[in-house]
């Protein structure tokens, strides 16, 4: 800890934990999670307070101010300018306050606490039929004070309009104990505030003053622009904008006041939309187009360019909709809304028909299916996460992501900044995506800055200065939708001029005259270069001796540490969108339990800083907190933009943290992770029935349960024969017209669930393959693999890859069952083996079921089960790493009308589930979706399981008993 004293922070501590009601953190680890945000930028907080109330909030602004502490308000901690990060007690309010206190249908208004995300707030409006109506990318999980402190906009704005434009009303707190609701002040109500003489009126007071002072440059200086988000809103303190208090703080990035509630301005629900897809040559000439669109009054006018459709096609992302778009290297996505489809449609071909007139002549996708729309929007939403670590691209950052300018010069602009990047040497063949709302004329981009080096910070310094001339000379903001913070807050005086700047700290000094909310940022704020998360001092520990190889980070723990961006789409509350990542983080609602803050805690641990708050690197006790409620789901792996994959960098921590200490790990590792062994054993003894009676009589199930070390949950019974056994009785038959092909047996199917084995044999011999087994049980290394015990995994992983080397080199094909063991082959294998020859053809020859029977058997027709009805949920690794197009696409081939859950991790997760203390996080996540969903599903509905922990879950808490795609395929031989 640098600025604070160590026993100053001691006594702050005490004192927040005396007065606050909620939690108060100063612990290594939650400081560690908490160091950064979604910039260049990152300051070890001085400590972490999670209010359970805003009164609590209230509170701990008083106790910090007391004691002189600076402090700062934080949402979803998704900020790019580096506002959400300073030497500072961090107030987060995204896990407690989050609630809507009223709403009012006929004034279309709500009041709501500032940690309820968009999205939620917008589903409990979603009665009403009125939304918030500014909406960024980061919907699913930024917070409305977080909002509200970047006064931010996204696609929406462009019928709605940005935050400033969308609040009613702000309950503040002042640093020195002020507490007041403010809004728009006519006359009379600054006459009624002025006569009680208190510090509310001389706050009131003091802005008029300075409104009078300066309104002639503000008006003079201030760009006409929709998207002028840099500086303090000193225009709504101008009388033809009502001395509007509220006005003023939007945007203010926690520097001035602490927000505790805000009256927000809704609008009604567009009933009907239409998008038109506009391909062009060249970003710049689609820029070109937009003046010629905006008389149409869309509600979304979208920009993107053919690098950023480039980049999510590296990083396989949004594959089918990439596939609505027409013609061209540029697209202008333009969205119209009203009430009737006719409506919508008309304005549609109104502007078609005026483009035609015009000298712009783009290729058209003119689309009206609700679904179609939503994949195309999320390609442009997920611009940000597909920009960052592209493979063969060097990495970019933020910087220059969201200057803005007029939009009838927007195409001039983006000419002259690609001749800046090609000045700078930051163009190339791949180089920047340009994205953006240009019918705001707002461009997103990140640049390959270098920001390792000396020299490549300098450039950066100057690249931002020149950047920020360019913007001044077309009248834009430097920031168009991001905020100021420390990214920007050096450049305002270019922009604004001495006198503003001058104006900004009188403002704050107003509000905050001994800088204690959010020091150093827009107002006296750090250069540009300071605090840089990376920059020529980062010397990171760099790890040896590590057991996955990271080929996808040049080899380096480092450098996968460092993939995550911050966008913090781990901390989403639902799965709507079909995605699995973080399941502990939407049962804990912890920064610590998502995967950015378990990767900034790793981060920390490699000491690249002398200030970092973990200083015993693999030991780290810190470290291990955050990584013990990580289930190893993969969702990250595929659902994080950054494709930060934690269950690998969870397992290589443990299995250095427990180095030449094997006697420290809990007795669960070597129970569930040496399971295989133990299954092999007792099914060579024949003593599964013994097992099982010891395992399930009440006593001596307690017994066992205490032994092993685990949760007191029911244990999964050993088959009476196990499927090895069986399939050497029976031997495989049928002539095999279309091959051999080696089905795995996987430890939890050839022990536990022979049933899915012999059914899958049954199926694909009807299809015609003739299938083979390994002649002798053997192990992909999963359970080794997920309890971190690698050393032994390999050896197992690479006895298993010696057996089936010769099937491999003669082309053979290897069928998976158990998705989690598949995945081993798939992902796995390959990162701890990269080199190994036969490593790769076991990647590439392992199939999934449904793969083979698809992908692999040409004319094939699964039986038809035309009368069948299932629910469907997909085990997390096969979403992560397998896919479940080929399920989907067999089923709907066998006739079944299935239902995809989209319940996320079913919560067993392999051995997390009966892990000691992760019994209430296991039930916890299958109770957000899954178990619910089941309670409304009749028994004739089938319940489609592939994951042997999944139906062990759904067996313990449901009524209901999954089965497998093979068994349920199987059912329609027999009839």
């Amino acid at each position: 800890m640098t600025g604070v004293d160590l026993r100053i922070s001691d006594t702050i501590q005490r004192a927040l934990r005396e007065r606050v009601d909620g939690e108060v953190r100063f612990d290594a680890g939650t400081r560690g999670a908490y160091s950064a945000d979604a910039s260049n930028f990152r300051q070890v907080p001085i400590g972490v307070v999670v209010p359970r109330n805003p009164e609590a909030a209230a509170e701990a602004v008083r106790v910090a101010a007391e004691f002189h502490t600076p402090i700062l308000s934080r949402g979803g901690g998704t900020s790019l300018a580096g506002q959400c990060t300073n030497e500072a007690v961090v107030i987060d309010w995204s896990k407690y306050c989050t609630a809507v206190e009223s709403v009012d249908v006929a004034a279309r208004t709500c009041v709501v606490q500032p940690g309820i995300v968009l999205d939620a707030l917008n589903r409990e409006l979603a009665p009403t039929g009125l939304r918030y109506g500014p909406e960024p990318a980061t919907h699913a999980n930024c917070t409305i004070g977080g909002m509200i402190g970047n006064n931010s906009c996204g696609a929406t704005a462009q019928r709605t309009g940005k935050v400033v434009d969308n609040i009613r009303r702000l309950e503040v707190l002042l640093p020195n104990g002020i507490r007041f609701w403010c809004g728009k002040t006519t006359d009379e109500r600054y006459a009624e505030i002025e006569r009680h003489g208190d510090l509310r009126s001389a706050v009131y007071r003091q802005l008029r003053a300075l409104r009078d002072k300066y309104a002639d440059e503000v008006r003079r200086r201030y760009p006409d622009i929709p998207r002028r988000v840099s500086g303090y809103n000193l225009d709504s303190l101008l009388p033809e904008h009502g001395f509007d208090i509220a006005g003023l703080l939007v945007g203010s990035e926690s520097t001035l006041v602490t927000i505790l509630r805000a009256e927000l301005e809704l609008v009604p629900v567009t009933k009907e939309r239409v998008l038109v897809v506009l391909g062009f040559p060249s970003i710049d000439k689609a820029a070109d187009a937009v003046p010629a669109i905006l008389p149409h009054e869309p509600i979304a006018l979208e920009g993107i360019d053919s690098r950023l459709i480039h980049d999510q096609q590296l990083k396989h992302i949004n594959a089918r909709a990439l596939h609505e778009l027409p013609e061209g290297n540029a697209f202008l996505m333009v969205q119209f809304g009203g009430d009737t489809l006719t409506e919508v449609d008309n304005a549609a071909h109104e502007m078609l028909a005026d483009l035609d007139e015009s000298d712009h002549d783009p290729t058209v996708a003119f689309l009206d299916d609700p679904a179609h729309e939503e994949e195309l929007w999320q390609v442009r939403e997920a611009g940000l996460g597909a920009t960052a670590h592209v493979p063969d691209k060097p990495d970019t950052f933020e910087g220059w992501e969201d200057s803005a300018v007029p939009p009838d010069g927007l195409g001039d602009y983006l000419r002259r900044l690609s001749a800046l990047y090609d000045e700078f040497g930051y163009s190339s063949d791949t180089g920047p995506s340009l994205y953006g709302h240009f019918g705001h004329g707002c461009v997103h981009t990140r640049i390959p800055f270098d920001l390792y080096t000396a020299e490549g910070t300098a450039a950066y310094r100057d690249f931002m200065y020149r950047a920020a001339d360019l913007v001044a000379e077309f009248g834009g903001s430097f920031s168009g939708e991001h905020g100021d913070g420390q990214s920007r807050g050096e450049l305002l005086i270019k922009m604004f001029g001495p006198d503003l700047v001058t104006a900004f700290g009188e403002i704050k000094a107003v509000f905050d005259p001994e800088n204690l909310m959010n020091p150093g940022k827009v107002v006296a704020p750090y250069k540009l270069d300071e605090n840089l998360r990376l920059g020529a001092r980062w010397a990171p520990a760099a790890p040896q001796n590590l057991h996955f190889r990271f080929p996808h980070d040049g080899g380096s723990f480092a450098e996968a540490a460092n993939r995550c961006v911050g966008v913090g789409k781990c901390r989403q509350h639902t799965n709507d969108n079909g995605s699995v990542m973080c399941p502990s983080y939407q049962v804990t609602r912890e920064e610590e339990h998502s995967t950015r803050g378990r990767a900034r805690l790793l981060f920390e641990m490699l000491d690249g800083h002398s200030d970092g708050p973990i200083k015993d690197g693999w030991r780290s006790q810190a470290v291990k907190d955050a990584l013990d409620l990580c289930l190893s789901c993969k969702g990250c792996k595929t659902d994080c933009p950054a494709n930060v994959d934690m269950a690998t960098y969870k397992a290589e921590f443990l299995a250095h943290h427990y180095a030449k200490r094997q006697w420290r790990r809990p007795r669960s590792d070597l129970s569930m992770g040496w399971l295989p062994a133990i299954a092999q054993l007792v099914g060579r003894l024949r003593l599964g029935s013994v097992v099982n009676a010891f395992t399930h009589t009440p006593l001596l199930s307690r017994a066992a349960v205490a032994v092993a070390g685990v949760e007191n949950r029911e244990i999964p019974r050993f088959a009476a024969e196990p499927l090895y056994r069986w399939f050497s009785r029976r031997g495989p038959r049928g002539a095999g017209s279309r091959g051999t092909v080696l089905l795995w047996p996987d430890t939890f199917t050839n022990f536990f669930h022979p049933h899915v084995g012999q059914a899958a044999i049954e199926v694909l011999e009807d299809a015609g393959w003739r299938v083979t087994m390994p002649t002798e049980p053997l192990c992909c290394g999963l359970t080794w693999i997920s309890t971190g015990q690698l050393g032994t995994a390999k050896k197992v992983l690479a006895r298993t890859v010696r057996h089936l080397a010769g099937h491999l080199r003669a082309g053979g094909l290897v069928v998976g069952l158990e998705p989690s063991c598949a995945t081993v082959f798939r992902s796995d294998a390959v990162e701890l083996f990269p080199g190994d020859l036969d490593v790769r053809r076991l990647t590439k020859q392992t199939l999934t079921f449904a793969e083979l029977l698809t992908e692999h058997s040409p004319g094939y027709r699964p039986p038809l089960i035309p009368s069948a009805k299932a629910v469907a949920q997909v085990h997390c690794h096969q979403h992560a790493v397998l896919g479940w197009d080929a399920d989907r696409a067999l089923l709907k081939a066998a006739g079944a009308d299935v239902e995809q859950l989209e319940s996320g991790c079913c919560g067993l997760a392999g051995n997390f589930g009966f892990e000691r203390g992760h019994l209430d996080v296991s039930e916890a996540c299958a109770e957000r979706v899954l178990l619910p969903r089941l309670r409304e599903t009749g028994q004739d509905t089938a319940v489609l399981a592939d994951g042997f922990s999944c139906r062990t879950q759904i067996h313990e808490f449901d009524s209901h008993e999954g089965v497998h795609l093979a068994e349920f395929l199987a059912t329609g031989l027999r009839e």
